[in-house]
């Protein structure tokens, strides 16, 4: 028997989200979440596909993930599909940062975890959880390939130019201070669909790719490979996220410390998780934003005028960066469900050949889909991102490699 399942599982700090697909289709054979674990509050969310399933909810203290993954895995057995499977060919992990080191998917072992450890001060949030979610795994399946899938990876490809901050080189290179960029996996998977729905091949298109969830990123991606990104040595740079600030002057950090007699944790926490659109008008999600707007709120309509200000900044000078561009593509919770901002964000940019149809860009759809009127410059494009079959395929790619 061919094994053709890949588990895919993303290890946050109190929470593991998996989905089991099966590579003959990418189809899902089962999706779920665990959440708070290390709490007695912890719940576990499974969802089987085969039939329609109906989800199942468990409740109570999940006291780690290594109890996390155990849970799963009985709730993968109860629907015939248990991690002891022979069509199991590997389990696939996302890990935020990969460094210069990891420029594609990597089969795991010591060296490897050892790497991804040393990365740990770069990515301080992501890498532990990961980390952990690896090891787990490993020691119930020590049988079984585990594959590392970076988000910086696709990332890896921009030049110099683009990579380096302007700062002392040799200071630069001992802290390894570069811009990395992250939300890979999902650039990379909507880079190359948006070329299927032109129906080109990927290395004759250029894409601007703006993944806009509660964190947002853009990317300038010329014939499938990314030559700069707005994401920098954290996930902090760029745009306006929902709790984020994106691109902020550094005096600010040297000003706040001095003046607001603020720690360098304080300054953190408020740069990361107390700005952006939370920091301006007290609410993350674009939809209760819009609602506020149209009732007058000037504190959201604020939020978001500046919101989408940083984003056509971006779309403007990754025009510039490209030269010639064939597509701009929204994805994430924001860019596929929020009209208002795809129109926003495109609005007088006409003269580089980018705009909307009011209905394409109204009307409800699951696929991807050009939403620019008939005959337009640039197409701008829906694109619905799929991290977790992107990480599959990768996994299922390297796994097959290995075994041929």
């Amino acid at each position: 028997m061919t094994a053709t399942r890949v588990l895919v599982l993303n290890s946050g700090s109190s929470s593991l989200k998996y989905q089991l697909l099966d590579m003959r289709d990418g189809g899902r054979l089962a999706v779920g979440l665990v959440e708070r674990i290390g709490e007695r509050t912890s719940r576990l969310r499974h969802t089987p596909s085969a039939g329609g399933g109906e989800s199942r909810e468990r409740t109570g203290a999940i006291a780690d993930h290594d109890a996390a993954l155990k849970a799963v895995a009985e709730e993968l057995a109860r629907d015939g599909l248990g991690l002891d499977s022979p069509e199991l060919a590997a389990i696939g992990h996302r890990v935020v940062h990969g460094g210069r080191r990891f420029t594609e998917p990597t089969v795991v072992d010591d060296a490897v975890l050892a790497e991804i450890e040393r990365l740990i001060p770069v990515a301080p949030l992501h890498n532990p959880a990961n980390l952990t979610g690896i090891r787990t795994a490993r020691a119930l399946r020590p049988d079984l390939p585990q594959v590392a899938v970076f988000d910086t990876a696709f990332h890896t490809t921009m030049p110099e130019s683009a990579a380096r901050y302007a700062i002392d080189v040799e200071t630069a290179d001992r802290h390894r201070i570069r811009r990395y960029g992250f939300h890979g996996t999902s650039h990379a998977f909507v880079s190359r669909a948006t070329a299927a729905l032109l129906g080109r091949a990927p290395e004759d298109v250029n894409v601007i790719v703006l993944h806009l969830g509660n964190g947002a990123s853009a990317s300038a991606v010329r014939g499938g490979t990314c030559v700069d990104t707005s994401m920098g040595l954290t996930p902090l740079e760029g745009l306006v996220m929902g709790t984020r600030s994106g691109d902020v002057d550094p005096a600010v950090i040297f000003h706040l410390a001095r003046v607001g007699d603020m720690s360098i944790g304080e300054i953190d926490t408020l740069l990361n998780k107390k700005s952006g659109l939370t920091g301006l008008c007290g609410d993350n999600d674009m939809r209760e934003i819009r609602r506020r707007i149209d009732e007058g709120d000037e504190r959201a309509r604020l939020a978001f005028d500046i919101y989408i200000h940083r984003l056509k900044k971006y779309i403007g000078a990754y025009c510039a960066v490209l030269g010639r561009v064939d597509a701009v593509a929204f994805t994430a919770g924001v860019g596929e469900n929020a009209a208002p901002v795809r129109e926003a964000a495109v609005a007088g940019l006409d003269q580089l050949g980018l705009a909307v149809d009011p209905e394409l860009n109204a009307a409800r759809a699951d696929g991807p889909r050009i939403v620019s009127p008939a005959g337009a410059r640039v197409a701008v494009a829906v694109v619905p991102t799929d991290e977790e079959l992107e990480i599959a395929t990768q996994t299922y790619a390297l796994v097959g490699k290995a075994n041929s």
